[in-house]
């Protein structure tokens, strides 16, 4: 048999270079969702991760005796505390952010803008848009903190750090490790630590970090169980496809080693040596193929996305084994699964013309089972949606939308020939006869028509689906972000009001669309028998917010933060009725308690009942729409550095970031995901042209010219890949809707499904040109063969 194994190699090496093509394809995917997610994980972190670039590992909020043991022991705490801070000109702030700063250079993790970082203590390095708000300069002394513990400082740098950790001030962590007040983010660690300290290395503590900044939701670890996941599902369907196509074609091959001589056995073995060696070379060929697609797509996507860069690759060897053992064994079983079921045939089949596939249609059985599991799938994805753990539903969707695709692929021998003779019925009445006959055929064997479309149905499923969600949960996340942030950057006085000309100044500098003055007065409630300052202001009519700003009469909109000044429970505090006061006015309100920036907010009207003089307590600036707003908010602090500044459009930003790195990885695995369902189709239509040599002679043979047999191949091709279009698309958008309800539905409860119909309409478009692309080399191929020549063929 082992001769009959070269020989069958030699023989069909052109029908083996498909099966070689959808082992690879499967494998390289994979290697790509390891390269695409990796760069996406490392993207995310870009600036959360930095002062750990050279930490092995961290312990999260950290008591006093685990910050002492780990410091000592060469580690490095990423601390900060609220301290006065004055230089000798004036005073910065009574409430200023210090961080901490090392005088050694692995922990120096800070952007150097001028100077050099502190090498002892009593030297220190300033943010550099704060030296630029506060007129610090090099060499400058600031006093910082109070009483016994302030420390005096010589200003030695200027730094510029990431958003999440940045302060306006750095000293030395000796000077400010004993002030109260000191808040210990993490303590690094230069080594292993003690588990029983909750130490974790690196790697895991930032995923704990992205996890707890996403409300409690791991998207990385989302996103790469939903691609592995896919890419497990389109390799084992696109290999299983192929090969039992192909081994169905050699089925008289098979009963004729039967009947010269050849046990069961001895043919199964052979073809397991064949699947082995295909696979074990398919799948080395895989990896290095899906290693050059992974770090070219990331390069490509840098380059379309400079604003939004993905990080760099890192492939794992649990993925690069995964998929060529993967590859490998779905080899094993796509040709297994065919041939045990050819062996069945007695060897006198040998004796009798066999086409490849069976035309039967499918069972009842099997259309039982189909329209169970999809009805199935879909009540596993309604119950997901209203479970409570988004992670638990998110993986009860995903097995779901699983059952849901494999009930319909059962379904595919009934469906799919079904809608194509609607669809054929149609596009005959514009193209004639080739679309009649492009129908029928069809119809006349509908597991070849199911097979056929089956491998773009998983592409269109895919791209429609993945759109679909990334739209949806881009657009939910967004708007909630102009809820919280609606004004770009925000000068918020916290005492006393701003002086007139800050508007106009605001207004003359650089990157500023617009600016408006917002009265405003300084009311107080009482709480505990004192009265506690609250600073509110009214919205002003017009455009300068992302969002309407009205304030209903009688109704306070504050943060929890504000609220807790004077309540007790300030998330609970909404429908709270308080009184503001100013001297001898005072107003009743009901307090809306939500997350927004800046002061209390009331109405215009409620503003008159407590002062006839209001005066402007916040100015709100908006911003161009590409002005960075790291610098904007560093010029417009110069203008009122008494005043809080508020940086929405940088919150804003860091979160558009975060989802503009997501979109470009999800839209890299969509290419390869495309490419590989094209890849597929072809190869069906391919092995299908092979298929039907003797059919297509015939039709030749009956004066079906070579263009009318090219427009019927054409019309086949577009038929199926618009019926996989359509029922891909409808799949998609319902396992979008699942997993965007599942994953926003506790945090963005008013969030809408919103499906991206433009780009839907344009996938169906693009499906079916593929499918008229795929064609091209089938029908040419068909073409050259003669009736005569083809009505030989065995």
């Amino acid at each position: 048999m082992r001769t009959v194994l070269f020989a069958s190699l030699r023989t069909y090496a052109r029908r083996y270079a498909a099966a070689v093509v959808a082992v690879v394809a499967a494998v390289a995917l994979i290697v790509v969702t390891n390269a695409l997610t990796s760069a996406t994980k490392s993207g995310l972190f870009a600036g959360i991760d930095a002062p750990f670039r050279n930490a092995v590992g961290a312990v999260d909020f950290p008591t006093d005796e685990v910050t002492e043991k780990y410091t000592e022991k060469g580690g490095w705490a990423l601390a900060a505390s609220m301290q006065p801070v004055r230089t000798e000109k004036a005073m910065l702030g009574q409430e200023v952010m210090v961080g901490a700063v090392s005088t050694e250079k692995r922990w120096q993790w800070q952007e150097l803008e001028a100077g050099r970082f502190p090498t002892r203590t009593g030297e220190s390095v300033v943010d550099a848009n704060a030296a630029k708000t506060n007129e610090v300069a090099i060499g400058d002394t600031l006093r910082v903190g109070n009483g016994e513990s302030a420390v005096e400082t010589t200003v030695v740098g200027l730094v510029d750090s990431p958003s999440m950790w940045s302060s306006p001030v750095y000293v030395t962590w000796p000077e400010m490790k004993d002030w109260d007040r000191l808040h210990v983010q993490a303590v690094l660690t230069a080594g292993a630590g003690d588990k029983a300290d909750k130490w974790l290395n690196t790697d895991d503590y930032l995923t704990e970090l992205q996890t707890q900044l996403n409300k409690e939701v791991n998207v990385v670890a989302y996103m790469v169980l939903i691609f592995a996941f896919i890419a497990l599902f389109v390799s084992v369907l696109v290999i299983t496809n192929t090969f039992s196509i192909l081994f169905a074609q050699r089925m008289r091959d098979f009963a004729l080693l039967r009947a010269m001589g050849a046990t069961k056995r001895q043919v199964l073995r052979s073809v397991r040596r064949e699947a082995l060696a295909l696979g074990l070379i398919a799948s080395a060929f895989g990896l290095l193929v899906g290693a050059v697609l992974g770090w070219g797509i990331v390069a490509i996507v840098r380059q379309f996305a400079e604003t939004a860069p993905l990080g760099d690759v890192a492939l794992e060897w649990p993925w690069l084994l995964s998929a060529f053992v993967l590859g490998t064994l779905t080899t094993l079983v796509a040709s297994w699964l065919p041939t045990r079921r050819l062996m069945r045939l007695s060897p006198l089949a040998a004796l009798r013309p066999q086409e490849g596939f069976d035309v039967r249609g499918a069972g009842m059985f099997r259309l039982g089972l189909g329209v169970l599991g999809t009805l199935v799938g879909i009540g596993i994805i309604f119950v997901a949606v209203g479970w409570d753990d988004a992670q638990t539903g998110m993986l009860i969707v995903l097995v779901g939308c699983g059952i849901t695709f494999l009930g319909v692929m059962l379904l595919g021998p009934a469906l799919v020939p079904g809608l194509v003779r609607l669809a054929g019925a149609a596009l005959a009445k514009v193209a004639g006869s080739p679309a009649k006959l492009a129908a029928a055929n069809a119809g006349r064997n509908p597991k070849r028509t199911a097979a056929t479309a089956a491998s773009l149905l998983v592409g269109v499923t895919l791209t429609t689906g993945v759109l679909t969600g990334m739209n949806t949960i881009r657009a939910a996340t967004l708007d909630e972000m102009a809820k919280q942030h609606p004004i770009d950057i925000a000068l918020q006085a916290e005492s006393k009001p701003l002086a007139d000309s800050v508007v106009g100044d605001a207004k003359a500098v650089q990157g500023v669309a617009d600016a408006v003055a917002v009265p405003g007065v300084l009311a107080s409630v009482e709480a505990d028998g004192k009265p506690v300052p609250v600073p509110v202001v009214a919205p002003p009519a017009g455009d300068i917010a992302l969002r309407d700003l009205t304030v209903k009469p009688g109704t306070m909109v504050l943060s929890p933060v504000a609220a807790s000044a004077f309540v007790e429970n300030s998330f609970e505090a909404s429908g709270e009725k308080v009184t503001l006061a100013v001297g001898d006015r005072t107003a009743t309100v009901t307090l809306d308690v939500r997350e927004i920036d800046g002061a209390a907010q009331i109405s215009a009207a409620t503003l008159r009942e407590l002062t006839t003089d209001p005066q402007t307590y916040a100015v709100w600036v908006r911003a161009d729409a590409g002005a960075d707003p790291e610098d904007l908010a560093g010029a417009l602090g110069v203008l009122a550095p008494d005043a809080e500044l508020l940086n929405g459009k940088g919150q804003r930003a860091w979160v558009e970031l975060q989802l503009d790195v997501f979109t470009w990885a999800v839209i890299g695995l969509l290419a390869i995901s495309v490419l590989i369902a094209l890849a597929g189709i072809a190869n069906t239509l391919g092995l299908s042209v092979l298929e039907r040599g003797r059919e297509h002679a015939l039709l030749r043979a009956l004066g079906l010219t070579k263009r009318q047999l090219r427009r019927t191949l054409a019309a086949e091709a577009v038929l199926l890949s618009a019926v996989a279009a359509v029922v891909g698309t409808a799949l998609g958008v319902f396992f979008a809707w699942g997993g965007s309800e599942v994953l926003i539905g506790d945090m963005l409860p008013d969030a809408r499904f919103d499906p991206p119909v433009l780009q839907l309409v344009g996938v169906v478009v693009v499906a079916g040109v593929a499918g008229l692309v795929s064609c091209v080399m089938p029908s040419k191929r068909a073409t050259k063969v003669s009736p005569a020549e083809g009505l030989a063929l065995d």
